[in-house]
């Protein structure tokens, strides 16, 4: 590498998004740019959040010393990094060949992993679900309703916080409020034991769910099998990241979809491979972020719109942050998102944070 760049950053969100595994205030991570001399720089994120990827710290340390590596001129195994380190520099070097291409960066991966056949359409939008955090049943309720008046027609309900009655009056209290045309999905975070996950997929049934994704702790996979076929579909997320699981050849014998975070999957390329894989083994890929910053959310647009046909996405997560690193390249409109145009992940909108 002829330059690395490495700009950290800390973003608040405007409130707590509460989950299973407690609650999330801030995002910090940093900004990537290398520079091979070739022509165009490219720009990644990468943005650590501890349960799917490494700690911020290590995140540092690794960066660090690939950037030490770079302005030193020895070389630097990139594979030796945690995930979101990973993803940060595939995500620099991938905008960094789609804009020597002059291409949008979900072209050129389209284009490198054949993602895409002849007969399928160039998007121009992805779907998008809005995702409700834990909250009051008045709280819950208040969020759902301004998400379907703001377009959505998909939301994801965080539950397993509270005892599963208080989160089944939630649950009841959104879908009296929405009605039955919007989509609903539930994530408990691996919160449920397999007594309260069986329970808690009757109800869920009961309500017209999609699927809810990991009811179970992330090691349980058989008992993410035994919960498939009851009306509601199994979504394994957790599971995928933890490095303890020995993870099945027929994934479809354990789950009806599973969630694909590029930033815990070390980078755009690992997240498309991984989709094809499932798609051939009749599992739904779902594209989601980490709550990240404006690269990587605008990355993770691509990486949906590369994959045909794809169902709405948990890619609309910007609105949780009170600031960003620029002015939000991927906002939501009527529950889509329009994919960026230009070469790249967005043309050159993040270039001045790092090489100005």
């Amino acid at each position: 590498m002829r330059g690395v760049r490495v700009d950290p950053f800390s973003l608040r969100l405007r409130e707590p998004l509460g989950t299973a595994k407690g609650e999330i205030r801030e995002r910090r991570g940093f900004l990537v740019g290398v520079d091979r001399g070739t022509g165009a720089r490219g720009v990644g994120e990468a943005t650590p959040l501890p349960g799917w990827t490494e700690p911020y710290a290590d995140c540092h340390d690794g960066l660090a010393e690939m950037r030490t590596a770079a302005s030193d001129g020895w070389g630097f195994d990139v594979e030796a990094l945690g995930p979101a380190a990973r993803h940060a520099v595939s995500l620099a070097e991938a905008d960094a060949a789609a804009r020597n291409r002059g291409v949008a960066l979900h072209d050129w991966l389209a284009d490198r992993f054949e993602t895409r056949r002849g007969g399928d359409d160039r998007p121009t939008t992805v779907p998008v679900n809005a995702t409700v955090g834990d909250g009051t049943v008045d709280e819950t309720v208040s969020a759902a309703e301004v998400a379907v008046e703001d377009g959505f027609g998909c939301l994801k309900l965080k539950v397993g916080a509270r005892p599963l009655g208080a989160d089944e009056r939630r649950l009841r209290a959104v879908r009296e409020a929405v009605g039955d045309d919007v989509v609903l999905r539930a994530d408990a975070n691996g919160a449920w034991d397999r007594e309260t996950a069986e329970t808690a997929v009757e109800l869920l049934a009961d309500l017209d769910f999609a699927y809810v994704e990991q009811p179970l702790a992330s090691d349980d996979l058989h008992g993410h099998a035994e919960l498939r076929g009851r009306g509601v579909g199994i979504a394994l997320d957790e599971t995928l990241y933890d490095s303890s699981v020995s993870m099945p050849t027929n994934l479809r014998e354990h789950a009806d979809v599973v969630v694909l975070k590029p930033m815990a999957l070390g980078g755009p390329g690992p997240t498309l491979s991984l989709a094809q894989y499932l798609r051939r083994s009749g599992v739904t890929p779902v594209v989601t972020t980490t709550v990240d910053a404006a690269v990587a959310r605008a990355a993770a647009v691509h990486v949906a719109a590369a994959i045909p046909g794809i169902p709405p996405c948990g890619l609309a997560t910007g609105d949780l942050l009170a600031e960003d690193l620029v002015d939000d390249p991927v906002p939501v409109t009527d529950g889509e998102i329009a994919v960026p145009e230009g070469s790249g992940v967005a043309g050159d909108a993040f270039d001045h944070r790092l090489w100005d």
